[in-house]
């Protein structure tokens, strides 16, 4: 009897050895693809379930984790970031409320209530993910191409409003909102890409950052697995910056799709 303890001792005890080396090295992958493509959080996020975290507190440490990384992209984009301030302060301020609100929405959600949901967000990101280009290749089509600083407030209002339901599913979960951002600069008329690119960092950055907030106020995060993540993360996204010119971003975005596929119907197995 004491052998069976101490053999379950053992494998406890290596399970919580690996668990860090695990998160570690799905971090990193998950900050090489957000450097190179996006969708890392397709592995980071069932990374922390597997390791066995609730899925309320695994999602809201895995958007800490990335944040960091997040936010050393943006700044990089910050000299390309030119819109006027008549659009960026209405985009800024629902992006705050967007954000805080679906991180509010998630920690009043129930643990078996968002497991259910998970199968379902994965999903919805992968698809966003994957029809994303298409979705803003047909609104950069049809947008009509003049000065932003032209736009009229009705055309303003609207935007924000779509920014702050892009908010709320931002703090709630968030794969595939820089696809949904990229589409609706397009339908405004942006068309310099570096310039996009900019902003929809920076919305991002923002969002992730008010429901960043929330989960911390809320001790929401599991420090422990998110420090291990955070250091992932980032030397996976400098390890993705350094050689991203080398990788085939095609290659790289079907890679995403499939492991969202995968994820999706994995736990659309498991989930009960």
């Amino acid at each position: 009897m004491n052998a069976c303890k101490m053999r379950q001792h053992f494998r406890s005890s290596i399970l919580q050895f690996r668990n860090p080396i695990f998160l570690f090295l799905a971090a990193v992958i998950a900050g090489m693809l957000n450097s190179v493509a996006g969708g890392g959080s397709f592995v980071s996020f069932p990374a922390l379930l597997f390791a066995g975290l609730p899925a309320v507190q695994a999602n809201a440490t895995n958007t800490v984790a990335l944040w960091p990384g997040l936010a050393a992209s943006s700044l990089a984009y910050l000299k390309r970031l030119d819109v006027p301030r008549r659009l960026l302060v209405p985009l800024l301020v629902t992006s705050i409320i967007g954000g805080l609100s679906g991180g509010l929405l998630l920690i009043k959600t129930p643990q078996h209530t968002f497991l259910h949901l998970v199968p379902w967000l994965l999903l919805a990101g992968t698809l966003m993910f994957a029809f994303g280009h298409r979705f803003r290749a047909l609104a950069g089509k049809t947008a009509s191409d003049h000065d932003l600083r032209q736009t009229s407030w009705r055309t303003i209002t609207f935007i924000a409003g779509l920014e702050l339901l892009v908010g709320i599913y931002g703090g709630y979960f968030g794969a595939g909102i820089g696809f949904i951002t990229l589409g609706m600069l397009a339908a405004l008329g942006m068309r310099n890409i570096h310039a996009m690119n900019a902003l929809r960092t920076l919305l991002a950055v923002v969002i992730n950052v008010a429901a960043v907030a929330t989960f911390i106020a809320a001790g929401a995060v599991l420090w422990r697995q998110c420090l291990v993540m955070i250091a992932g993360s980032l030397t996976g996204g400098w390890f993705g910056a350094h050689y991203s010119q080398r990788a085939d971003p095609k290659v790289m975005r079907y890679l995403v799709i499939a492991v969202g596929l995968a994820m999706s119907a994995y736990f659309f197995a498991t989930v009960r």
